[in-house]
Protein backbone atom coordinates (compact mmCIF):
# COMPACT_ATOMS: atom_id res chain seq x y z
CA UNK A 1 0.00 0.00 0.00
CA UNK A 2 1.47 3.16 -0.90
CA UNK A 3 1.19 6.60 0.72
CA UNK A 4 2.58 9.84 -0.60
CA UNK A 5 2.39 13.35 -0.16
CA UNK A 6 2.03 16.75 -2.75
CA UNK A 7 0.87 20.06 -3.04
CA UNK A 8 -1.77 19.35 -5.56
CA UNK A 9 -3.27 16.11 -6.68
CA UNK A 10 -5.67 16.18 -9.53
CA UNK A 11 -8.64 13.31 -9.76
CA UNK A 12 -9.26 12.82 -13.68
CA UNK A 13 -6.56 12.10 -16.45
CA UNK A 14 -8.97 13.60 -19.37
CA UNK A 15 -8.39 16.27 -20.86
CA UNK A 16 -9.36 18.96 -17.97
CA UNK A 17 -7.47 16.73 -15.62
CA UNK A 18 -4.44 16.76 -17.52
CA UNK A 19 -4.22 19.71 -18.24
CA UNK A 20 -4.78 21.44 -14.76
CA UNK A 21 -1.89 19.00 -13.61
CA UNK A 22 0.37 20.35 -16.59
CA UNK A 23 -0.51 24.16 -15.64
CA UNK A 24 -0.04 23.30 -11.54
CA UNK A 25 3.35 21.83 -12.06
CA UNK A 26 4.45 25.02 -14.47
CA UNK A 27 3.79 26.95 -11.53
CA UNK A 28 6.08 25.12 -9.22
CA UNK A 29 3.75 23.09 -7.63
CA UNK A 30 4.04 19.34 -6.34
CA UNK A 31 1.52 17.73 -8.99
CA UNK A 32 0.13 14.06 -8.33
CA UNK A 33 -2.40 12.98 -11.50
CA UNK A 34 -4.66 9.92 -10.62
CA UNK A 35 -6.99 8.12 -12.81
CA UNK A 36 -8.07 4.33 -12.87
CA UNK A 37 -6.94 4.54 -16.52
CA UNK A 38 -4.26 6.16 -18.76
CA UNK A 39 -4.58 9.44 -19.70
CA UNK A 40 -7.22 10.35 -22.50
CA UNK A 41 -8.61 7.10 -22.72
CA UNK A 42 -12.27 7.85 -21.07
CA UNK A 43 -14.51 11.04 -22.39
CA UNK A 44 -11.30 12.90 -23.83
CA UNK A 45 -11.17 9.84 -26.35
CA UNK A 46 -14.44 9.83 -28.11
CA UNK A 47 -15.15 13.55 -29.45
CA UNK A 48 -14.95 14.65 -32.90
CA UNK A 49 -11.02 16.06 -32.43
CA UNK A 50 -12.39 20.14 -33.06
CA UNK A 51 -10.66 22.86 -31.26
CA UNK A 52 -13.80 24.65 -32.19
CA UNK A 53 -13.66 29.04 -31.86
CA UNK A 54 -17.22 28.94 -32.32
CA UNK A 55 -18.94 26.84 -30.06
CA UNK A 56 -20.08 29.35 -27.57
CA UNK A 57 -24.12 28.68 -28.41
CA UNK A 58 -25.32 26.00 -25.54
CA UNK A 59 -27.74 23.45 -26.87
CA UNK A 60 -30.07 24.79 -24.90
CA UNK A 61 -31.10 27.96 -26.62
CA UNK A 62 -34.42 29.60 -27.64
CA UNK A 63 -34.53 27.43 -30.80
CA UNK A 64 -34.96 24.09 -28.68
CA UNK A 65 -38.39 25.21 -28.16
CA UNK A 66 -39.65 24.77 -31.32
CA UNK A 67 -37.48 21.79 -32.26
CA UNK A 68 -39.08 19.79 -29.60
CA UNK A 69 -42.18 18.33 -30.62
CA UNK A 70 -39.88 16.80 -33.23
CA UNK A 71 -37.58 15.53 -30.67
CA UNK A 72 -40.34 13.92 -28.82
CA UNK A 73 -40.78 11.33 -31.18
CA UNK A 74 -37.65 9.90 -29.91
CA UNK A 75 -36.98 8.81 -33.65
CA UNK A 76 -34.78 11.99 -34.80
CA UNK A 77 -30.68 11.26 -35.08
CA UNK A 78 -30.23 14.93 -33.23
CA UNK A 79 -31.65 13.21 -29.68
CA UNK A 80 -32.57 10.26 -28.52
CA UNK A 81 -33.82 9.86 -24.70
CA UNK A 82 -34.89 7.23 -21.88
CA UNK A 83 -38.62 8.55 -20.78
CA UNK A 84 -37.41 6.68 -17.28
CA UNK A 85 -34.43 8.30 -16.65
CA UNK A 86 -36.63 11.84 -17.87
CA UNK A 87 -38.91 11.42 -15.34
CA UNK A 88 -36.12 10.60 -12.40
CA UNK A 89 -34.53 13.52 -13.80
CA UNK A 90 -37.51 16.12 -14.54
CA UNK A 91 -35.95 19.01 -12.29
CA UNK A 92 -32.45 18.34 -14.14
CA UNK A 93 -35.15 19.21 -17.44
CA UNK A 94 -36.89 21.98 -16.10
CA UNK A 95 -33.67 23.67 -15.14
CA UNK A 96 -32.18 23.09 -18.71
CA UNK A 97 -34.88 23.39 -20.82
CA UNK A 98 -35.35 27.18 -18.14
CA UNK A 99 -31.91 28.49 -19.57
CA UNK A 100 -33.07 27.94 -23.10
CA UNK A 101 -34.14 31.83 -22.98
CA UNK A 102 -33.09 34.80 -25.21
CA UNK A 103 -31.88 36.61 -22.34
CA UNK A 104 -29.84 33.57 -20.97
CA UNK A 105 -27.75 33.60 -24.40
CA UNK A 106 -25.79 36.11 -24.64
CA UNK A 107 -24.16 36.04 -20.68
CA UNK A 108 -23.33 32.30 -21.41
CA UNK A 109 -22.04 32.88 -25.38
CA UNK A 110 -19.68 35.57 -23.47
CA UNK A 111 -18.53 33.19 -20.86
CA UNK A 112 -17.82 30.46 -22.99
CA UNK A 113 -16.16 32.58 -25.48
CA UNK A 114 -13.26 33.85 -22.87
CA UNK A 115 -12.91 29.84 -22.38
CA UNK A 116 -13.20 29.38 -25.03
CA UNK A 117 -10.50 31.90 -26.88
CA UNK A 118 -7.96 31.22 -23.96
CA UNK A 119 -8.72 27.67 -24.68
CA UNK A 120 -7.22 27.85 -28.60
CA UNK A 121 -4.54 29.59 -27.74
CA UNK A 122 -3.20 26.82 -24.97
CA UNK A 123 -3.67 24.19 -27.12
CA UNK A 124 -1.63 26.00 -29.47
CA UNK A 125 1.08 26.57 -27.75
CA UNK A 126 0.83 23.25 -25.98
CA UNK A 127 1.02 20.90 -29.24
CA UNK A 128 3.85 22.03 -30.09
CA UNK A 129 5.61 21.77 -26.71
CA UNK A 130 4.71 18.10 -26.55
CA UNK A 131 5.97 17.44 -29.72
CA UNK A 132 2.47 16.35 -30.73
CA UNK A 133 2.62 19.79 -33.69
CA UNK A 134 2.09 16.84 -36.74
CA UNK A 135 -1.63 16.19 -35.26
CA UNK A 136 -3.11 19.26 -35.82
CA UNK A 137 -5.19 20.67 -39.32
CA UNK A 138 -5.77 24.40 -39.07
CA UNK A 139 -8.19 23.98 -42.03
CA UNK A 140 -11.44 25.20 -39.66
CA UNK A 141 -14.81 22.95 -40.00
CA UNK A 142 -17.68 23.29 -42.06
CA UNK A 143 -21.39 22.82 -40.82
CA UNK A 144 -23.71 22.03 -43.88
CA UNK A 145 -26.95 21.84 -44.89
CA UNK A 146 -28.93 20.17 -47.78
CA UNK A 147 -31.46 22.42 -47.89
CA UNK A 148 -31.52 25.93 -49.20
CA UNK A 149 -30.66 27.56 -45.68
CA UNK A 150 -28.70 30.27 -46.74
CA UNK A 151 -30.97 32.67 -44.14
CA UNK A 152 -30.20 30.11 -40.92
CA UNK A 153 -26.56 29.57 -42.16
CA UNK A 154 -26.46 33.71 -42.22
CA UNK A 155 -27.87 34.32 -38.55
CA UNK A 156 -25.04 32.08 -37.85
CA UNK A 157 -22.34 33.28 -39.25
CA UNK A 158 -23.73 36.95 -38.06
CA UNK A 159 -24.05 35.84 -34.71
CA UNK A 160 -20.36 34.76 -34.22
CA UNK A 161 -19.40 37.76 -35.46
CA UNK A 162 -20.81 39.91 -33.26
CA UNK A 163 -18.13 38.24 -30.64
CA UNK A 164 -15.01 38.62 -33.24
CA UNK A 165 -15.56 34.99 -34.62
CA UNK A 166 -14.93 34.52 -38.77
CA UNK A 167 -17.40 32.30 -40.93
CA UNK A 168 -17.53 32.18 -44.18
CA UNK A 169 -20.39 31.59 -46.36
CA UNK A 170 -20.50 28.87 -49.06
CA UNK A 171 -22.33 27.86 -52.02
CA UNK A 172 -22.58 24.07 -53.92
CA UNK A 173 -20.02 25.28 -56.01
CA UNK A 174 -17.48 26.61 -53.35
CA UNK A 175 -18.43 23.91 -50.66
CA UNK A 176 -16.93 21.43 -54.00
CA UNK A 177 -13.67 23.31 -54.27
CA UNK A 178 -12.93 23.18 -50.85
CA UNK A 179 -14.04 19.22 -50.40
CA UNK A 180 -13.81 17.77 -54.06
CA UNK A 181 -13.63 14.50 -52.28
CA UNK A 182 -17.31 13.96 -51.07
CA UNK A 183 -20.84 14.05 -52.92
CA UNK A 184 -22.08 17.38 -53.70
CA UNK A 185 -25.38 17.18 -51.47
CA UNK A 186 -25.00 20.37 -49.68
CA UNK A 187 -26.32 23.52 -50.94
CA UNK A 188 -25.18 25.78 -48.41
CA UNK A 189 -22.21 25.45 -45.83
CA UNK A 190 -20.66 27.59 -42.94
CA UNK A 191 -16.49 27.42 -42.66
CA UNK A 192 -15.89 28.25 -39.24
CA UNK A 193 -12.08 29.64 -40.50
CA UNK A 194 -10.51 30.13 -36.97
CA UNK A 195 -11.12 26.41 -36.07
CA UNK A 196 -8.90 23.82 -36.00
CA UNK A 197 -8.86 19.75 -35.64
CA UNK A 198 -6.10 16.92 -34.55
CA UNK A 199 -6.09 13.60 -35.55
CA UNK A 200 -6.63 11.81 -32.92
CA UNK A 201 -7.93 13.79 -29.34
CA UNK A 202 -6.76 11.19 -27.17
CA UNK A 203 -3.30 10.77 -28.75
CA UNK A 204 -3.35 15.05 -27.97
CA UNK A 205 -3.96 14.34 -24.19
CA UNK A 206 -1.27 11.37 -24.31
CA UNK A 207 1.16 13.58 -25.28
CA UNK A 208 0.37 16.57 -22.72
CA UNK A 209 0.82 13.74 -19.71
CA UNK A 210 3.97 13.15 -21.04
CA UNK A 211 4.71 16.95 -21.00
CA UNK A 212 3.53 16.56 -17.32
CA UNK A 213 5.61 13.79 -16.28
CA UNK A 214 8.87 15.46 -18.72
CA UNK A 215 8.21 18.38 -16.28
CA UNK A 216 8.47 16.30 -13.08
CA UNK A 217 4.91 15.60 -12.15
CA UNK A 218 3.51 11.98 -12.02
CA UNK A 219 0.72 10.24 -13.04
CA UNK A 220 -0.84 7.41 -11.17
CA UNK A 221 -3.28 4.87 -12.13
CA UNK A 222 -5.45 3.69 -9.25
CA UNK A 223 -9.27 3.13 -8.34
CA UNK A 224 -10.50 6.47 -5.98
CA UNK A 225 -12.39 5.54 -3.47
CA UNK A 226 -12.96 8.47 -1.67
CA UNK A 227 -11.14 12.03 -0.82
CA UNK A 228 -11.49 13.25 2.69
CA UNK A 229 -10.84 16.09 5.03
CA UNK A 230 -7.26 15.99 7.00
CA UNK A 231 -6.12 18.82 8.80
CA UNK A 232 -5.47 21.69 6.87
CA UNK A 233 -5.74 19.46 3.26
CA UNK A 234 -6.72 16.17 2.10
CA UNK A 235 -7.26 12.40 1.82
CA UNK A 236 -7.51 10.56 -1.05
CA UNK A 237 -7.88 6.87 -0.56
CA UNK A 238 -7.03 4.59 -3.18
CA UNK A 239 -7.59 1.34 -3.71
CA UNK A 240 -3.90 0.30 -3.26
CA UNK A 241 -2.88 3.55 -0.77
CA UNK A 242 -3.35 7.32 -0.47
CA UNK A 243 -2.14 10.41 -1.27
CA UNK A 244 -1.88 13.75 1.59
CA UNK A 245 -2.58 16.99 -0.14
CA UNK A 246 -3.31 20.34 0.36
CA UNK A 247 -4.88 21.20 -2.55
CA UNK A 248 -7.40 18.02 -4.68
CA UNK A 249 -8.78 19.23 -7.79
CA UNK A 250 -11.92 17.02 -9.15
CA UNK A 251 -11.99 16.69 -12.94
CA UNK A 252 -13.31 13.49 -12.92
CA UNK A 253 -15.94 14.22 -15.73
CA UNK A 254 -19.20 12.14 -15.68
CA UNK A 255 -18.18 10.57 -12.17
CA UNK A 256 -17.34 13.90 -10.29
CA UNK A 257 -20.44 13.95 -9.17
CA UNK A 258 -20.26 10.82 -7.08
CA UNK A 259 -16.95 11.34 -5.46
CA UNK A 260 -18.40 15.04 -4.20
CA UNK A 261 -21.82 13.08 -2.27
CA UNK A 262 -20.15 11.90 0.43
CA UNK A 263 -19.26 15.36 1.25
CA UNK A 264 -22.63 17.09 1.37
CA UNK A 265 -22.63 18.40 -2.54
CA UNK A 266 -25.48 17.33 -4.93
CA UNK A 267 -24.67 18.46 -8.20
CA UNK A 268 -26.94 18.57 -11.05
CA UNK A 269 -24.94 16.85 -13.64
CA UNK A 270 -26.55 14.90 -15.94
CA UNK A 271 -24.96 13.09 -19.35
CA UNK A 272 -24.84 13.87 -22.91
CA UNK A 273 -24.28 10.45 -23.81
CA UNK A 274 -22.34 10.37 -27.69
CA UNK A 275 -21.31 7.58 -29.73
CA UNK A 276 -18.71 7.20 -32.68
CA UNK A 277 -17.40 4.07 -35.02
CA UNK A 278 -14.34 4.68 -37.27
CA UNK A 279 -14.08 3.42 -40.70
CA UNK A 280 -11.04 2.53 -43.33
CA UNK A 281 -10.83 5.46 -45.82
CA UNK A 282 -10.39 5.87 -49.24
CA UNK A 283 -7.08 7.60 -49.45
CA UNK A 284 -7.86 8.79 -52.76
CA UNK A 285 -11.01 10.54 -51.84
CA UNK A 286 -9.92 11.88 -48.41
CA UNK A 287 -11.69 14.86 -46.21
CA UNK A 288 -9.79 17.67 -45.25
CA UNK A 289 -11.53 18.58 -42.59
CA UNK A 290 -14.32 17.98 -40.43
CA UNK A 291 -18.02 18.14 -41.59
CA UNK A 292 -20.74 18.90 -39.30
CA UNK A 293 -24.01 17.49 -41.80
CA UNK A 294 -26.36 20.18 -39.73
CA UNK A 295 -29.79 18.08 -41.26
CA UNK A 296 -28.18 14.81 -40.80
CA UNK A 297 -27.20 15.63 -37.11
CA UNK A 298 -24.00 13.77 -37.38
CA UNK A 299 -20.26 14.92 -37.98
CA UNK A 300 -17.79 13.05 -40.08
CA UNK A 301 -13.73 13.61 -39.55
CA UNK A 302 -10.51 12.27 -40.44
CA UNK A 303 -8.76 10.62 -37.42
CA UNK A 304 -5.66 8.85 -37.52
CA UNK A 305 -7.65 5.14 -37.40
CA UNK A 306 -9.70 6.37 -40.44
CA UNK A 307 -13.39 8.63 -40.96
CA UNK A 308 -14.75 8.70 -37.83
CA UNK A 309 -18.80 9.40 -37.53
CA UNK A 310 -20.09 10.74 -34.02
CA UNK A 311 -23.66 10.78 -33.49
CA UNK A 312 -25.76 13.56 -31.45
CA UNK A 313 -26.94 13.02 -27.86
CA UNK A 314 -28.35 10.51 -25.81
CA UNK A 315 -30.15 11.28 -22.79
CA UNK A 316 -30.13 8.59 -20.38
CA UNK A 317 -28.14 7.07 -16.93
CA UNK A 318 -24.41 7.95 -17.60
CA UNK A 319 -24.00 3.65 -17.52
CA UNK A 320 -27.05 2.70 -19.03
CA UNK A 321 -26.66 -0.38 -21.52
CA UNK A 322 -25.77 0.98 -25.30
CA UNK A 323 -28.36 1.79 -27.86
CA UNK A 324 -27.06 1.87 -31.52
CA UNK A 325 -29.89 3.62 -32.81
CA UNK A 326 -28.47 7.12 -33.49
CA UNK A 327 -24.98 5.40 -35.28
CA UNK A 328 -27.61 2.51 -37.40
CA UNK A 329 -29.36 5.84 -38.29
CA UNK A 330 -26.23 8.20 -39.46
CA UNK A 331 -23.66 5.89 -40.81
CA UNK A 332 -25.60 5.10 -44.27
CA UNK A 333 -26.08 9.16 -44.56
CA UNK A 334 -22.45 9.74 -43.99
CA UNK A 335 -21.59 7.09 -46.87
CA UNK A 336 -23.77 9.11 -49.11
CA UNK A 337 -21.25 11.81 -48.08
CA UNK A 338 -17.56 10.39 -48.69
CA UNK A 339 -16.36 7.43 -49.47
CA UNK A 340 -15.19 4.86 -46.86
CA UNK A 341 -15.20 1.24 -46.43
CA UNK A 342 -15.53 -1.55 -43.50
CA UNK A 343 -15.48 -0.85 -39.68
CA UNK A 344 -12.21 -0.37 -38.14
CA UNK A 345 -12.83 -1.67 -34.27
CA UNK A 346 -16.09 -1.60 -32.30
CA UNK A 347 -18.48 1.03 -31.51
CA UNK A 348 -17.77 3.46 -28.89
CA UNK A 349 -19.69 5.27 -25.70
CA UNK A 350 -19.24 8.04 -23.83
CA UNK A 351 -20.80 10.49 -21.47
CA UNK A 352 -20.19 14.29 -21.69
CA UNK A 353 -21.17 15.70 -18.06
CA UNK A 354 -23.83 18.35 -18.46
CA UNK A 355 -25.13 21.36 -16.01
CA UNK A 356 -28.57 22.55 -16.42
CA UNK A 357 -26.76 25.98 -17.50
CA UNK A 358 -24.65 24.26 -19.85
CA UNK A 359 -21.40 25.78 -18.39
CA UNK A 360 -18.72 24.34 -16.21
CA UNK A 361 -17.49 24.32 -13.28
CA UNK A 362 -14.73 26.01 -12.48
CA UNK A 363 -13.29 27.01 -9.36
CA UNK A 364 -13.50 26.62 -5.32
CA UNK A 365 -15.74 24.08 -3.08
CA UNK A 366 -18.08 26.38 -1.65
CA UNK A 367 -17.53 25.07 1.62
CA UNK A 368 -14.39 23.22 1.71
CA UNK A 369 -11.16 24.78 1.32
CA UNK A 370 -8.28 23.03 -1.03
CA UNK A 371 -10.87 21.44 -2.09
CA UNK A 372 -11.36 22.87 -6.51
CA UNK A 373 -14.29 21.57 -9.28
CA UNK A 374 -13.14 21.18 -12.75
CA UNK A 375 -15.96 19.67 -14.82
CA UNK A 376 -18.89 19.67 -16.34
CA UNK A 377 -17.58 20.76 -19.84
CA UNK A 378 -20.70 18.86 -22.44
CA UNK A 379 -19.80 18.17 -25.75
CA UNK A 380 -16.86 21.05 -25.45
CA UNK A 381 -14.51 19.66 -23.71
CA UNK A 382 -11.52 19.13 -25.45
CA UNK A 383 -12.18 22.50 -26.98
CA UNK A 384 -12.17 23.74 -23.59
CA UNK A 385 -9.89 21.43 -21.53
CA UNK A 386 -6.95 23.39 -21.35
CA UNK A 387 -8.11 26.96 -20.02
CA UNK A 388 -10.34 25.16 -17.21
CA UNK A 389 -7.07 23.05 -15.95
CA UNK A 390 -5.27 26.64 -16.23
CA UNK A 391 -7.85 28.62 -14.21
CA UNK A 392 -7.99 25.92 -11.49
CA UNK A 393 -3.98 26.53 -11.16
CA UNK A 394 -4.10 29.81 -11.13
CA UNK A 395 -7.09 29.98 -8.62
CA UNK A 396 -4.68 27.71 -6.22
CA UNK A 397 -1.96 29.51 -6.73
CA UNK A 398 -3.83 32.95 -5.82
CA UNK A 399 -3.48 34.49 -9.30
CA UNK A 400 -6.31 35.53 -11.31
CA UNK A 401 -7.37 33.31 -14.41
CA UNK A 402 -6.49 34.62 -18.13
CA UNK A 403 -10.16 34.93 -18.40
CA UNK A 404 -13.50 35.79 -16.85
CA UNK A 405 -14.24 32.80 -14.81
CA UNK A 406 -17.22 33.92 -12.81
CA UNK A 407 -19.87 32.89 -14.73
CA UNK A 408 -18.24 29.16 -14.33
CA UNK A 409 -18.27 29.53 -9.91
CA UNK A 410 -19.33 26.39 -8.53
CA UNK A 411 -21.35 28.17 -5.88
CA UNK A 412 -24.51 29.01 -8.42
CA UNK A 413 -25.55 25.81 -7.88
CA UNK A 414 -24.16 24.51 -4.54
Amino acid sequence: MRSQKAEVVVLGAGIVGVSAAYAARQRGLSVILIDRREPGSETSYGNAGILSSGSILPLNKPSLWSALPTYMTNRHAALRWDPSWAIRNIDWLARFLGNATTSRIEPRATALHGLIGASLKLHREWIVKADAAQRIRETGWLKAWRSDAVAAAKQEQAFLAEYGIAGQLLDRQAISALEPNIVPVYKVGLLHTETASVDSPGAVVEAYARMLVGGGGEIRQSDIQAIVPDGEGWRVVLADGGISARHVVVALGPWSADLLRPLGYRVPLAFERGYHREFKPNPARSLQRPIHDAEGSFLMTPMEQGIRVTTGVELTARDAPSSFAQLDQVVPVARGVVEFGEAVGEPWRGARPTLPDSLPMIGPAPRHSGLWFAFGNQHIGFTTGPATGAAIAAMIGGAAPSFDASAFSPSRYL
